[in-house]
This record gives structure tokens, C-alpha cells and sequence, in this order.
């Protein structure tokens, strides 16, 4: 197994996180959260000139055909720099879906139009109750089960959508509950097929925050040793105390902690491993971790002030704590890692100590 990124992985990151650096400042954030629409149509278009709308679609699509791996990258950014946009959900969960459908007409063209950065599409799943960003998108990646208990997945246009608005702790996240009638020119497609696509979908849109909840946390820690670095307290900077020290330092390593692990998850499931999903919940659950303990610690070294709109720790704290639950909470993915380590117990009769997880009696 390789974990090393390309030169051109490598390059396109470097070059995204300077692109957003003078783009996406916290204080123009601010600005479009404050808009109607809370979306800025003026830098959706400039992300896609940059080429992240067509990361992952096919290249006879128009777009570079790169995978998960590449995408472990670019959400980490999209999360450092709290891109107020369904930007992972279009470009990265929605195209990893479409891709996966047949080849055909509306396929193709929808994915030429998410490489463009001219179509928005919001993805509603079980695992979440709520849908992001349905109000602003032009089609919604739905599923239904028919009157025979069978899984269908309908594409539908968001003119024959009901959106009710949902308010969200993070200014930056449009939520709403939706109602909609299939039909048969939604219809995408049913069956078994529609069940693993929805399940592939599940851990795409789960590594997705994962990889964003990563990148907040690593904002946060930045915020945070900038700021105890300047605030003085008795003559001193308050990061020269010990304790604070400590607190900072945890983060940090829950983080370095946390990135392997979303790697791992990340090429688990671009090679379609039979363990992906195992992984995907290992990864979601290190990064929830690395985030809350980020947010957790950065309010206390900035104090309560930290919490209030003028400071930029809020923006990323509470875009975190929004994310947390998205795509599975932490009971979910728990449920999910647990289900899985002790079915293999169960089925190869052996125990779960470090004899079995390193395949060697110790």
C-alpha cells in the first residue's frame, strides 16, 4: 500500500489553499453568509476555473478523473478555509455517485455541466435528516423505497422540490427538509444497484466531512497559537504558560493522529476494498475527535470572546460542531466499526486482542 501523494496531487492542493487563502477570507465569508442566498455565484465560478469541480469527473466528461485519495486532500482545504458552498457535496459525493451510474445522455451531461461549475446538486441520504443546500441547488440526488420495498435513487429538478428552511448553529450551512413526488422520468436507477450506489455514497459524503472536520481542526489550532502568542496576561504571552502549552499540544496530536487515518479510508474505498467502510468509520470518528477537541480547546485559550461573530475562531468552531453529525454521527460510525471488528471475531472464531490485529500470537 502507497500512501504517498502524486507530484500533481501535491501541486493542485498547494495551489487550491493559495487560491482560497486570497479568495475566501474570513471577512468576505462573513460577507456572503449575510446575503439572501447565503452563496456567492462570483467565487463558485472562480473554484471552478481552478478545475476543483472537475477533480473527479471523468475525463471523457471534461474533467481530470482522479478519485478519493486526491479528494482526502482537497476537503481538508475546503474545511481550513470554511468554503460557505456545496462544494464537497457537488463536486466530490454527488460525482463519485453519477459516475457510477451507466453510461448515458443525462449522466453525461450532468457531469460536463458539474466540471464546468455550472450545475449545483444537493444529495439527501437517510443518515441525515435535514438536506444542505437544497434551496440553492439545481437538482437533488434523492432516494425512495417503491410500494415493493425496493430502493429507488431519482434525480429531480429543484423547481418540483418543496424546501422547508432549517436554521443551523453555522451561518454558513442552508439546511431544509424536503417533500417531492418520483416519477418515472426521475427515476435513475433501482434495485440492488441502487443500494450499493447509495451505500458508496454514504461513505463518500461520511470521508468527506471527515476530510473537511480535519482541515477546521487544523484552522482552529492555527487561530489558536496565533492568538496565544499575542494576548498577554500578567507581562507575558499566554502561550508561554505550561498549561496552555499542554492544550494545544494535545490538538496537535489528535490531529496528526487523526490524517493517516482518513488516508487510509480514502484509498480503502477509491479500490473498492471489502473493508472500505470500516475504515470510513474509523476515519470519521478520529477526525470528530480532532476537531471537537480543537473547538473544545481554542474557546478556552481565547475565552468566551472566542464565541463572538467578530472573532474568526467562531466561523470554524461551529462549522465544525454543524459537521459532527453529518453523515452518520459518532454513535453511528461507533455502531458501524463495532458491527464489523466483532462480526470477524464471530466469524473466524478468534479473538479481537492484538493477536488478531496483527496476525501474529503474542
Amino acid at each position: 500500500m502507497d500512501f504517498t501523494f502524486t507530484e500533481d496531487e501535491l501541486a493542485f492542493r498547494e495551489a487550491i489553499s493559495r487560491f482560497l487563502m486570497t479568495e475566501a477570507a474570513p471577512e468576505t465569508l462573513r460577507e456572503i453568509w449575510e446575503t439572501d442566498s447565503g452563496r456567492s455565484p462570483e467565487l463558485r465560478s472562480k473554484i471552478a476555473e481552478q478545475g476543483l469541480t472537475a477533480l473527479s469527473v471523468p475525463e471523457e466528461a471534461g474533467g481530470l478523473g482522479l478519485g478519493d485519495v486526491a479528494w482526502s486532500l482537497m476537503t481538508q482545504e475546503l474545511g481550513y478555509y470554511g468554503i460557505p458552498d456545496s462544494m464537497a457535496d457537488t463536486a466530490y459525493v454527488a460525482t463519485g455517485l453519477l459516475s457510477a451510474l451507466p453510461v448515458g445522455e443525462k449522466r453525461d451531461a450532468w457531469l460536463e455541466q458539474v466540471a464546468a461549475g455550472e450545475l449545483r446538486i444537493a444529495v439527501g441520504h437517510g443518515c441525515n435528516s435535514l438536506v444542505a443546500d437544497a434551496q440553492s441547488a439545481d437538482l437533488l440526488l434523492v432516494h425512495h423505497t417503491n410500494q415493493n420495498g425496493d430502493i429507488e435513487l431519482h434525480a429531480i429538478e429543484r423547481a418540483l422540490v418543496d424546501v422547508t428552511p432549517h436554521s443551523s448553529i453555522d451561518s454558513s450551512r442552508r439546511l431544509a427538509r424536503i417533500s417531492w413526488q418520483p416519477t418515472d422520468d426521475s427515476l435513475v436507477v433501482s434495485g440492488d444497484d441502487a443500494e450499493v450506489l447509495l451505500a458508496e455514497t454514504l461513505n463518500r459524503g461520511a470521508l468527506s466531512v471527515a476530510g473537511q472536520l480535519l482541515g477546521l481542526a487544523q484552522r482552529m489550532l492555527d487561530l489558536s497559537v496565533d492568538y496565544v502568542a499575542q494576548r498577554k496576561q500578567f507581562g507575558r504571552a499566554i502561550g508561554s504558560f505550561q498549561a496552555v502549552k499542554h492544550h494545544l499540544a494535545d490538538v496537535a496530536a489528535k490531529i496528526e493522529f487523526a490524517r493517516p487515518v482518513l488516508y487510509r479510508a480514502a484509498w480503502a474505498l477509491q479500490n473498492q476494498t471489502p473493508d472500505a467502510e470500516l475504515y470510513v468509520s474509523q476515519a470519521k470518528l478520529a477526525c470528530i475527535d480532532a476537531a471537537a477537541l480543537a473547538a473544545r480547546h481554542g474557546i478556552q485559550v481565547h475565552g468566551a470572546m472566542g464565541y463572538t461573530w467578530e472573532v474568526d475562531l467562531q466561523m470554524f468552531m461551529k462549522r465544525s460542531w454543524a459537521l459532527i453529525p453529518s453523515w452518520g454521527d459518532r454513535s453511528f460510525h461507533q455502531a458501524r466499526v463495532n458491527d464489523n471488528l466483532f462480526s470477524r471475531v464471530a466469524a473466524d472464531n478468534q479473538s479481537a486482542g492484538p493477536e488478531s490485529t496483527f496476525g501474529r500470537q503474542i
